[in-house]
């Protein structure tokens, strides 16, 4: 891997609790949709913990996009609120890309992807990809939140899913008891019946799972309960959000 120096363009909130944060693109920067990065701040000093200096982000943009974009849970640690008050042209650096478990491999097999959270990110670089390339294959996004106000980039997803023929959003909401308007989508969690449901016309799909450590754990056992392969599961844990 190689680092790459970038300056902050723009941040932006997203969601309760959720940022973006729009970088320049390096020159010579190519990744592939579903990788990651780490994020350096550039006025570390010696001696500091590396958890507070450096933190890994799935990538929101596309290869195609002129910007780099990451986004985040904007938790309250050393790093995350240094990077929140950076002054816009502020220098960083990039690490990366890495991570091959969640870039769909060619083909033109179904890909069912299972997001919590800020574990979205991943998808929005496949998703806004299959867009710009005119994707054929069928394309299934199961999100979960709490509610609404808490889902990163829902209104793009679901201009997405109109724009996309073979893009089929769910988006399902826990905790609407919470929420300050009403959701006339899907409510409750995924269990076993629904993921059978949804997943029913697809052909041997391929599933990636991205989002907190729990989700993961609990939508894998899931699958393998339902008879999916192992080998047809691939997962992204989001460690620390």
């Amino acid at each position: 891997m190689s680092l790459y120096p970038t300056r902050l363009s723009a941040s932006s909130l997203l969601a309760t609790g959720t940022r973006a944060f729009v970088l320049e693109k390096p020159e010579g920067f190519d990744f592939s949709p579903g990788q990651a990065v780490d994020l350096l701040l550039a006025d570390a000093s010696e001696g500091e913990a590396l958890q507070d200096v450096r933190h890994a982000f799935s990538l929101v943009s596309a290869p195609h996009e002129s910007h780099v974009v990451l986004a985040t849970r904007m938790r309250d640690s050393a790093y995350k609120n240094r990077l929140a008050a950076l002054p816009i042209g502020s220098s960083l650096q990039l690490d990366g890309p890495f991570g091959s478990a969640l870039v769909p491999p060619a083909g033109q097999r179904p890909l069912v992807m299972i997001a919590g959270g800020i574990g979205i990110t991943p998808f929005m670089s496949i998703l806004r990809t299959a867009a710009s390339q005119g994707w054929q294959r069928s394309l299934l996004l199961l999100y979960v939140n709490r509610c609404p106000q808490d889902a990163a980039f829902l209104d793009e997803l679901q201009q997405l899913a109109e724009q996309l023929p073979a893009f089929r959003l769910i988006a399902t909401m826990t905790r609407m008891d919470d929420a300050d308007d009403s959701w006339g989508g899907p409510r409750g969690y995924l269990d076993e019946a629904a993921i059978r449901d949804f997943c029913a016309a697809l052909q041997d799909p391929l599933y990636l799972l991205s989002g907190p450590p729990a989700l993961v754990e609990s939508m894998r056992d899931l699958l393998e309960d339902a008879g999916v392969d192992d080998d047809a599961i691939r997962s992204e844990s989001f460690t620390g959000y």
